[in-house]
């Protein structure tokens, strides 16, 4: 059978999740199949994360009404996994940290992204790209790696790097599209040590957990990736084009 392609595009977390599967072993009507299976699960993870949402467990979090140990156990499980990253960070990345309380939505879209990737364990080749953070399996095509390319920070019709991945995740995180919404913890003013931050590595959630923090960090936060060689970032500085990298899959930097 030839290779079978199979794209979706989604609305939902406020954002356009697309998914791309490839097969040579199954039909249209199996990746079809495993596309709905994971749409109901995206729209069940905005239920319970939703910041709009005012019944969701998110919400009820933020607002008082209901507290950690009674949320759902993927709430719980988020909210665990957010404090890791900010401890990784140190604090660089707080969820915390914002207005109205505890909003993970800068680490749950890759985390849902990186779990339905376990619903279809069958299909060889998938992408996952929830709002600009990506997961991957299996390359594009046997022996072709998926190639992601990361766009100027001043011009969405410029491709400013690529990156190839066959398994992992790749997030970024920039002021280019929705302006100084990153906000520095340490004091409540907008991010601004980074332009734009990409990062790869094998979670998505942490992917884009560190994207974020290193557009709050910059520079300073290299060392996260010198203890994780197998993690990769891609950084345009606060001033100008100036760029710096670090990791296996940006070789140039």
């Amino acid at each position: 059978m030839p290779l079978q392609k199979f794209v979706h595009n989604e609305e939902v977390w406020g954002t356009v999740v697309s998914i791309i599967l490839n097969s040579s072993t199954h039909a249209e009507d199996e990746l079809r199949a495993g596309v709905q299976e994971m749409v109901q699960y995206f729209h069940r993870i905005d239920e319970l994360f939703s910041t709009y949402e005012p019944t969701s467990d998110v919400s009820r979090l933020r607002t008082g009404q209901m507290k950690i140990e009674d949320a759902h156990p993927w709430v719980k499980d988020v909210w665990r996994l957010c404090q890791e990253a900010k401890e990784m960070t140190l604090g660089a990345f707080d969820p915390w940290a914002v207005s109205g309380g505890f909003d993970p939505s800068g680490y749950v879209k890759g985390w849902a992204a990186d779990r339905a990737l376990e619903l279809i364990p069958e299909i060889p080749h998938v992408q996952i790209n929830a709002g600009g953070d990506i997961s991957l399996r299996g390359g594009n095509a046997p022996g072709e790696p998926w190639r992601i390319g990361i766009r100027h920070p001043d011009d969405a019709t410029q491709i400013a790097e690529d990156v190839e991945i066959y398994d992992g995740a790749i997030a970024t995180s920039g002021i280019y599209e929705r302006g100084a919404h990153i906000i520095d913890p340490s004091n409540g003013l907008p991010a601004l040590e980074a332009r734009s931050a990409t990062v790869v590595a094998p979670d998505s959630g942490v992917a884009d957990a560190l994207a974020t923090a290193l557009v709050v960090a910059g520079r300073h936060g290299a060392h996260w990736f010198v203890e994780h060689p197998t993690w990769s970032a891609w950084v345009v500085d606060r001033h100008g084009d100036q760029t710096w990298a670090i990791g296996p899959h940006f070789p140039k930097g």
